[in-house]
């Protein structure tokens, strides 16, 4: 009796390493950054009782990238929340070369409005606030972006995640259209070509 529930319990020992070790890898990856904190107040009998409100963006550099927001009592609580919540909404954004957007696109959320436009090699990122934090975790390395709506950073975030679910990559526009990728990228180069 005591041998079948050794097994079992090694068994289960031996799965749950196997599981955990990519986890551990993909997780020791993952850039975050704290993009704000606020600090909230609930008015009860007796006083008003203080939380904070975080906000927290998670990506792993190579065109992932999530957000996340938490309540809690204390800082690091409020923290891990975000935290946790921004690892299980992670979107995939299709990047030029790895550095920069395939193309200019606009975003909004309520009040915030955003426009992010492709950049040559060497710009780097030109974006303040939220933005930026969304950018150098997503693995962007170029790239221009103004925000011409609100200033909150809870709607520039949105508009910015907006603005990714409107990007295309040629592939999708190929096999939207039944071509192959070279004819929409070098359609794009003769474009450029003509315009310069």
């Amino acid at each position: 009796m005591a041998r079948k529930g050794g097994e079992g319990e090694r068994g289960r020992g031996r799965r749950g390493e196997q599981s955990d070790r990519p986890r551990e890898r993909d997780e020791a990856e993952l850039v975050e950054k704290l993009v704000a904190i606020n600090r909230v107040a609930k008015v009860v009998k007796g006083g008003k009782r203080f939380g904070f409100a975080a906000i927290v963006v998670v990506g792993d550099g190579k065109g992932k990238v999530g957000y996340g927001t938490g309540k809690a009592r204390e800082v690091p609580e409020a923290i891990r929340k975000a935290t946790e919540y921004a690892k299980r909404a992670m979107v995939r954004v299709p990047l030029r070369e790895g550095r920069t957007l395939h193309h200019d696109v606009h975003g909004h959320f309520g009040a915030g409005h955003v426009v992010l436009r492709t950049a040559e090699p060497g710009t780097g990122i030109i974006a303040g606030g939220p933005m930026r934090a969304i950018f150098e975790s997503l693995g962007i390395q170029d790239i221009v972006a103004k925000s011409t709506g609100t200033s909150n950073p809870h709607n520039m975030i949105k508009a910015t995640f907006d603005a990714f679910t409107r990007m295309s990559s040629p592939r999708n526009v190929a096999a939207k259209r039944g071509k192959k990728i070279g004819d929409i990228v070098g359609r794009r180069e003769t474009e450029q070509a003509t315009t310069a």
